[in-house]
């Protein structure tokens, strides 16, 4: 790689906020990537990238297109609503751009399947940031499962509630979009599943609701039930409008029963429980450590890898399964019933891939 990449960062305002001042600067610092242009509809939030990205005015935007046309770019970030995301991929595709892009793919199983197409057959390079699962206590939990040092993993159970149930207090667009905990939050667990479990989902049944005290148009509560491939059963827990909030974003709860040992994830803390030679064993485990986590650690792993280094485990390929897992929750908790996941896959990718 000669030089820096460049990119053009879409979404200044909300989340982006936090792109722009803990994710895209360490890219330069880094040497990695530069920024060439900002985009974001809401004129007010915008000179905020002009010291965050260390941009021009004449290099902020508030059309995508126009920044794509007046400025050349190797990549795209799109840190926009997930409704968007398919309009901004296009973009991306029509200038030749590999994108890095917020989760999900898309807001439907047709559109994620739609933007997979589109990026494989233009031979362009996405990656999505599922950064709940690159959490240092996450990868600290998938690291010991893995390792076999407690035998085999037999099931695996979730919990992450909130109490987000006035307007608000979770952004705002949540409020009103349909399935907003599924969508919105689930997505980053569902994916902590199968990097747990070392699988992808064979079926799930979902049951969402949303209680007569909450704000929210859509779901805010679900119970799930999941197989992997592999055999192993996840049941999972997830609430924004609970009246207490016990395992809240980044402090969620993970237990994976294993053949010779209990692991817990809770709130940052990881401990060992045993009961196996007639008396209680319980053990706190440190966790992993290294230089940064989530989206500054995903990020310098996409940039290496349009720079010619190994592929990032967030690939639209990788997370094509994520977004059929969540679909598929979604069909379930609609309609009651057990969704076979890679059926379910397979359907869209025939009816809403091309």
């Amino acid at each position: 790689m000669n030089g820096p990449l460049t990119y053009i960062h879409i979404g200044v305002g909300g989340f982006g906020q936090y792109w722009c001042t803990a994710v895209l600067p360490r890219l330069k610092s880094l040497g990695l990537a530069e920024a060439v242009a900002a985009v974001d509809i809401d004129r007010d939030v915008l000179p905020k990238a002009k010291e965050q990205l260390g941009l021009s005015e004449n290099r902020l935007y508030t059309s995508a297109e126009q920044a794509l046309t007046e400025r050349e770019a190797d990549f795209v970030t799109i840190v926009v609503p997930p409704a968007f995301h398919e309009e901004m991929v296009d973009l991306a595709v029509r200038h030749g751009c590999h994108i890095l892009s917020e989760k999900p793919i898309a807001d439907s199983m047709e559109g994620c399947c739609r933007i997979y197409r589109k990026v494989k057959d233009a031979g362009l390079k996405m990656a999505v940031t599922m950064s709940h699962r690159f959490d240092q206590d996450k990868q600290s939990l998938e690291r010991l499962i893995h390792s076999g040092r407690y035998g085999q993993l037999d099931y695996i159970v979730g919990r992450n509630t909130w109490t987000c149930r006035w307007r608000g207090q979770w952004g705002q667009f949540r409020y009103d979009i349909a399935d907003p905990l599924l969508v919105e939050g689930t997505v980053h667990h569902f994916d902590i599943m199968r990097s747990l479990s070392g699988a992808n989902a064979k079926w799930v049944h979902c049951l969402t609701w949303n209680p007569g005290w909450s704000e929210f148009h859509g779901d805010s509560q679900a119970l799930v039930l999941l197989e992997m491939t592999n055999g192993v059963k996840v049941f999972y827990e997830g609430a924004k409008a609970n009246a207490s909030q016990l395992n809240g974003w980044s402090r969620d709860y993970w237990r994976a029963e294993c053949e010779q040992g209990t692991l817990i994830l809770d709130n940052r803390q990881m401990r060992l429980v045993q009961d196996l030679k007639g008396e209680r064993v319980e053990e706190p485990i440190d966790l992993d450590e290294r230089e940064v986590w989530t989206h500054a650690w995903l990020a310098q792993m996409f940039c290496e890898w349009l720079g010619g280094g190994d592929s990032p485990p967030t690939t639209i390929d990788d997370n094509i399964q994520c977004s059929a897992l969540l679909f598929a929750a979604i069909e379930s908790a609609h309609t009651g019933k057990m969704v076979d996941v890679a059926e379910f896959l397979r359907r869209h990718m025939e009816d809403g891939g091309r």
